[in-house]
């Protein structure tokens, strides 16, 4: 009396794959990959976070009481440290638009597709 559920929601995937759908497979799954590694990058997780920081810092030590800064002895430590960061984060952003991650090469021997 039970029923069995009708699976004719799922996709079918053939049994046999040709040659031919491995190498588009294999080519989309290259392509996600490279644009991950792109989107991941650590230069650009890197210099945002810095920037990101460097900001809140930087008001900070432009907002710091005369009590803040002679308790670091007179130097407005938030504020060059939040100068610093901005600096290494805009340093890291423009490394990363200057030499951007390269495109994977085609792998060798698989023969190119044609259309």
């Amino acid at each position: 009396m039970t029923e069995h559920p009708d699976h004719s929601e799922q996709p079918r995937r053939p049994l046999h794959y040709t040659e031919q759908d491995v190498l588009r497979e294999v080519s989309e799954l290259e392509t996600k990959s490279a644009t991950a590694a792109r989107i991941f990058d650590l230069r650009r997780i890197i210099g945002g976070l810095f920037v990101v920081y460097g900001v809140i810092v930087t008001i900070t030590g432009i907002t710091d009481s005369q009590a803040a800064i002679d308790k670091a002895e007179g130097v407005n430590i938030n504020l060059w440290t939040g100068i610093g960061m901005l600096l290494l984060g805009i340093f890291f952003l423009a490394w990363l638009k200057l030499r951007p991650t390269p495109p994977p090469l085609p792998p060798e021997g698989l023969p190119e597709e044609k259309e």
